[in-house]
């Protein structure tokens, strides 16, 4: 669990683990990205809450432009929730994102699982790079009550 820059190939991007973010360039990826669709993209302080509380960031970098972003809270050991992948559309298909993955799975303990719940058009894309579906997934929105018992 470092905190240093993966040097990328050459006419490649940078990895970067916990490198500073802002919430400009966050939105930004996540606007040039399909992500923007379901975050709060309008809720800047939900935005910058997000990005304070990840405890794992691993962004891509072209130059000093963030491209690309993993964004995880995790214990380093059991679990690791992914809550945000995100590339920019004009650089899907280029391996960007498996980067992303592998570099914040580099990060995490022998026995640590990488957990994220898949936007819709997405499916395929981590059926592709070897992910297994999970079909117990529960999801409680902030307004919705717990049943009674």
């Amino acid at each position: 669990m470092n905190d240093a820059s993966t040097p990328a190939p050459r006419d490649a991007v940078d990895i970067r683990i916990n490198a500073p973010v802002s919430v400009e360039q966050f939105l930004g990826v996540l606007r040039a990205s399909t992500l923007a669709e379901r975050r709060p993209v309008d809720d800047r302080a939900c935005i910058e809450g997000m990005l304070r509380h990840a405890n794992l960031t691993v962004s891509a970098w072209q130059g000093e432009r963030l491209v690309g972003i993993a964004r995880s809270v995790t214990d380093f050991h059991y679990a690791c929730y992914l809550s945000d992948l995100a590339v920019e559309r004009a650089l899907q298909g280029q391996g960007i994102g498996r980067a992303l993955i592998e570099a914040t799975r580099a990060q995490l303990g022998p026995k640590a699982k990488l957990i994220l719940l898949a936007a819709p058009a997405a499916d395929r894309y981590y059926e592709r790079i070897g992910m297994t579906r999970h079909p117990r997934a529960w999801l409680l929105d902030r307004e919705q009550p717990l049943a009674g018992a």
